[in-house]
């Protein structure tokens, strides 16, 4: 008998209580799906992204009533990605990084966290494919690929910004920020 071969939950234990990028997977038990996991929500704007002049990916913001932008780390809300073009899954998690680099600083150990738990969970995509990302406030973001459940990375320092690549005021896609949230603004008006 080989008592030095730790069973499962001893390494994921041990992997937990050492950080590891891997454990923020595994935090709590999420909605098996994007239509459960947003079953209050509503789609409430939409943007294209096009850089030098290719089209990359239309983005959904899906939010419930009461939704505040300026607040939006307080919120419960979806954002999905349909992607018009072939990406590596990599290259996604280096691109998101980059961005929340241009909202905040982010120390060199903490991006090499997330960029390595980003590799993990976004997958490579085709054309049509959706990675539909859920912000669950105080507790980090969940992923779905195609409407089914991905993984997550529950770190609420994490999901602030990256959601902020599209809804911080500081966002590098302005314009974009505004047409996903302009329908919101609308709505307020009397």
């Amino acid at each position: 008998m080989n008592t030095h071969r730790p069973n499962a939950r001893a390494l994921w234990l041990a992997l937990a209580l050492a950080g590891a990028p891997g454990a923020a997977l595994l935090a709590n038990t999420p909605e098996p799906t994007v239509d459960v996991a947003l079953k209050e929500h509503r789609a409430v704007g939409q943007a294209r992204l096009r850089v030098w002049g290719f089209e990359v990916y239309d983005a959904s913001l899906w939010t419930a009533p009461g939704f505040d932008a300026q607040r939006y780390a307080e919120h419960r809300f979806g954002l999905e990605l349909s992607y018009l073009r072939s990406f590596k899954g990599r290259d996604i998690a280096e691109r998101s990084i980059d961005e929340m680099r241009g909202l905040a600083s982010v120390s060199p150990a903490q991006a090499a966290q997330w960029l390595a738990a980003m590799s993990a969970l976004f997958p490579d995509v085709q054309r049509g494919d959706r990675i539909t990302g859920v912000h669950v406030p105080g507790s980090g973001a969940r992923f779905y690929l195609n409407g089914q459940w991905r993984g997550e990375i529950a770190d609420a320092g994490f999901a602030r910004l990256f959601f902020g690549i599209w809804l911080s005021p500081k966002t590098s896609q302005p314009r974009m920020r505004d047409n996903l949230l302009q329908p919101l603004a609308q709505a307020r008006q009397p």
